[in-house]
Parts: structure tokens; C-alpha cells; sequence
């Protein structure tokens, strides 16, 4: 079963213990705040990087039209969000130079790439260069955002919110169209730091 099946069964399951539950009172917000100049971080960046690189990930690219130029970059940190509404997140770093040209354009396509797509996801990796050099893409029907060729699937998506999350930002998007390619080839994994 997959992602869509496990939550559809999870949200059927909600569904029909409604009548039963119990009302549950809302646990305290916790206290958010930043770290302190003077306080030492749990665990160093080395070490975070190390053990989370034990968790493999599929790889894709999110791409946008800025002002009629495509951009996009690679990115490992995507997942899906909602089933009810239909909703993916990703992580940018706050340091990228696409971000912001896709946060302009408010929409962007999700492109997840198949095993054979290595150097692509490379190309899109690299900062400055012209990513879509020799790069073959349609418009996404609804942003018009690239949609690469050859990928396993899509998602066509509206930014809907923007959250800070450390040295990164969790881009929420509206899932608007979707589709696969053929969903049947293996993905592009990245697991301690080598495509798999």
C-alpha cells in the first residue's frame, strides 16, 4: 500500500471512530525561541549529518517560470503533507539564490527523478550554472512551471505557506495537478551522501 492508500485507510479509520472518541483537551503550546549565543547546540552538524544520512530519501527537483525563465534545483527534503487538502512540503535553505525567484513566481512543479537520473539531479544541484541547458521540459498545466521529461511523476503546486525552520524554509504548496510517467522504474535514492 502506498503513501496515498496508507493515508486514505488512516483517514477511513478517523472517520468511523468519530462517534466514539472522546473529546481530548488541547495540550499547551510549547515555548519557541531561538538559541542563545551562549548556548552550545545538542549535537554538532557533523554528527546530525552523519546519522541522518542513515535515512534514505528519493530525490527530486522543484522548478518554477520566473518572469519566463525556468529555474529549479535539486532537492532531497520533500514529502507529502495532506491528503485533505492535497498538500507537499519541501525544505529550501535560506541561503539559496532559487528560492526567492520561486517564491516570485508562487507556483512550482515537483519533479521526481527515476534512477537513471543522476546527473540530472547534478545539474540542477550546482549554483549559478544554467541548469536547463540541454534539459527537455513541457509546462505544468496549471503553473506552467518545467515539468522535466522522463521523470517518474509530477506535482503541479501553489505556494501556500512558508514556515522558518532553522537554517532552512518549510514551503508548504497546494497540490493543484498531478501525474505519473511510469511509476513502475525504480526512483533516484540519496542515502550517506551517494545515489543509490
Amino acid at each position: 500500500m502506498g503513501h496515498a492508500g496508507m493515508a486514505a485507510a488512516a483517514v477511513r479509520y478517523l472517520r468511523s471512530a468519530d462517534s466514539v472518541r472522546e473529546p481530548v483537551d488541547a495540550l499547551p503550546r510549547p515555548e519557541l525561541r531561538c538559541v542563545r549565543e551562549d548556548e552550545r547546540a545538542p549535537v554538532t552538524p557533523g554528527e546530525f549529518r552523519r546519522v541522518l544520512g542513515c535515512f534514505a530519501t528519493g530525490v527530486t527537483v522543484v522548478s518554477a517560470m520566473d518572469d519566463g525563465v525556468p529555474v529549479g534545483f535539486a532537492c532531497q527534503s520533500f514529502t507529502s503533507l495532506s491528503l485533505e487538502p492535497p498538500l507537499v512540503a519541501f525544505m529550501a535553505g535560506r541561503t539559496s539564490a532559487t528560492w526567492p525567484r520561486i517564491a516570485r513566481a508562487g507556483a512550482f512543479c515537483v519533479n521526481v527523478l527515476a534512477a537513471h537520473q543522476a546527473q540530472l539531479c547534478r545539474a540542477f544541484a550546482v549554483s549559478g550554472a544554467d541548469k536547463f541547458a540541454g534539459v527537455t521540459y513541457d509546462p505544468a498545466p496549471v503553473s506552467g512551471s518545467p515539468r522535466l521529461a522522463d521523470t517518474l511523476a509530477w506535482i503541479d503546486c501553489t505556494i501556500h505557506a512558508v514556515h522558518t525552520g532553522g537554517d532552512h524554509l518549510v514551503v508548504v504548496g497546494r497540490v493543484d495537478a498531478l501525474g505519473t510517467a511510469d511509476a513502475d522504474r525504480p526512483p533516484l535514492l540519496f542515502h550517506r551522501g551517494r545515489f543509490l
